[in-house]
């Protein structure tokens, strides 16, 4: 299994449309026929006017077969590309693999927050082993969603995604968690693997399979 992660970054003031459109019109040409849409959200702080998806393949070979047969869908090609392709100013893509299962919420009524490290020329495997190690604790704090590391795309990347039912409950329940004493060993011992960090939090779309 591998995880798609698309971002695109939209011209301002065409967010709503984009993410209308994608909902009204790019679902029901592409429905889950072509990848399985795992979660489809907008940008809310961090980087703004920004769609994000999430998509779940079998593999690359899979990936590609589907691709090619998406373009040949004229509901895809000729009624959805031509309406958003003016309101995209830039496109990214992270093709991951999956370091723990998914497990995206089985209630409503979420905001989520993504989060993606690099860490030193390859030293993500070292990072993910030891969080996999903290993740029972952190797990009694914040719902995690997803944990992956980067395949193709920006290399040396680890990627996680988190839901709260609210940002009040994030900054309370990550309050909570930097007091921990077991959390602070282990920031003392991963810290120094990381070279950045960024994060952003983020909306469902009306369509997102997570809500």
């Amino acid at each position: 299994m591998i995880y798609e992660l698309r971002t695109y970054t939209l011209v301002p003031g065409t967010q709503a449309k984009y993410i209308q459109l994608s909902a009204e019109v790019g679902r029901k040409a592409r429905g889950d026929r072509y990848g399985k849409l795992e979660g489809h959200w907008y940008s809310e702080f961090g980087t703004l006017n920004q769609a994000v998806h999430l998509w779940s393949y079998a593999g690359l070979d899979e990936r590609d077969r589907l691709r090619a047969e998406l373009a040949k869908n004229e509901e895809w090609t000729k009624g959805y590309l031509p309406q958003t392709r003016g309101m995209i100013a830039a496109q990214e893509n992270k093709i991951l693999r999956a370091a723990v299962d998914l497990t995206p919420p089985t209630d409503t009524g979420h905001v989520y927050e993504l989060r993606w490290y690099r860490t030193q020329v390859g030293k993500a495997p070292e990072w993910i082993n030891h969080f996999k190690g903290i993740l029972p604790l952190r797990e009694k704090y914040t719902r995690r969603v997803g944990l992956w590391t980067s395949e193709i795309g920006s290399l040396n990347e680890v990627v996680h995604l988190w839901a709260y039912k609210s940002l009040d409950e994030r900054a309370a329940q990550r309050a909570r968690l930097a007091q921990d004493p077991e959390w602070q060993t282990f920031l003392g011992t991963s810290t120094p693997l990381l070279l950045q960090m960024q994060s952003t939090i983020l909306n469902p779309s009306p369509h997102s399979p997570m809500r």
